[in-house]
C-alpha cells in the first residue's frame, strides 16, 4: 500500500515555496526589497522556513538518495524554475535591439529609457529603497523628435515629445512659454544618451 500522508516537512516545503514565489513575482510590483519592508513580518518567516526546508532536503538527498521526498524536490525545483524564468523575462534575450539609450538621474531615482529597433520604448525606473518598475511605450522619430505613443510613463514628468540633441549628446524634454524646447543643459531637463 502507498503512503499517502504528506509530512510536515513536506507542508513546509509547500508553503514556504509558495511564499518565496509570491515574494520574487513581486520584483515586476515595485521591487522586492520594498515589499520586504512592508510584509517583512510574513516574509522572514517564509525565508526561514525555507531555508530551514532546502537544507533538510538537501541533507534528505546526502542520506536517503533516491528516496527522497518528491513533493520536497518539486517545490524546490519550482523555486529554481521560477528564478529562471523571471531572469529571462528580464533579458535581451526576447526584446527587439537596443538602437539607443539614455538616462536622467535624478537625486532619488534614475531613469533610464531604452528605444528599440521595433518602435517601442521601455522606461525602467530605479529608485530609493530598491523600487524598481517599468513602463513600455511606442515612439517615432521624426527630424530630431521623438513622439511617444502611448508615452512610457504615468503622469506629466516626461512630455509626449522630446527634442533630441546630437551635438550635445542629449534629449532635452523641456519647452519655453513658446513651446519651444530649452537646449541648455539644466537639472533634469534632459536625459544623457548612453549608446
Amino acid at each position: 500500500m502507498i503512503n499517502t500522508k504528506i509530512s510536515n516537512k513536506e507542508v513546509v516545503a509547500i508553503i514556504s515555496s509558495i511564499g518565496l514565489i509570491a515574494w520574487i513575482v513581486s520584483d515586476f510590483f515595485g521591487g522586492i526589497f520594498i515589499w520586504m519592508l512592508s510584509y517583512g513580518l510574513i516574509i522572514i518567516p517564509i525565508l526561514l522556513l525555507y531555508s530551514f526546508s532546502i537544507f533538510d532536503t538537501i541533507f534528505e538527498l546526502i542520506r536517503k538518495g533516491n528516496q527522497t521526498s518528491k513533493i520536497k524536490l518539486i517545490a524546490h525545483g519550482t523555486i529554481l524554475f521560477s528564478i529562471l524564468t523571471i531572469n529571462l523575462c528580464h533579458s535581451e534575450i526576447f526584446k527587439s535591439e537596443s538602437i539607443m539609450t539614455a538616462v536622467l538621474k535624478h537625486d532619488l531615482y534614475y531613469y533610464r529609457l531604452i528605444f528599440r529597433k521595433d518602435n517601442t520604448v521601455e522606461n525602467q525606473i530605479n529608485g530609493f529603497m530598491g523600487y524598481s518598475e517599468t513602463i513600455y511605450g511606442k515612439y517615432k522619430i521624426e527630424n530630431d523628435l521623438i513622439i511617444f505613443n502611448p508615452k512610457p510613463y504615468d503622469n506629466d514628468f516626461i512630455p509626449d515629445t522630446l527634442l533630441i540633441d546630437k551635438k550635445q549628446n542629449v534629449i532635452f524634454m523641456e519647452r519655453d512659454k513658446n513651446g519651444d524646447f530649452k537646449t541648455e543643459k539644466e537639472w533634469l531637463n534632459h536625459f544623457k544618451i548612453e549608446e
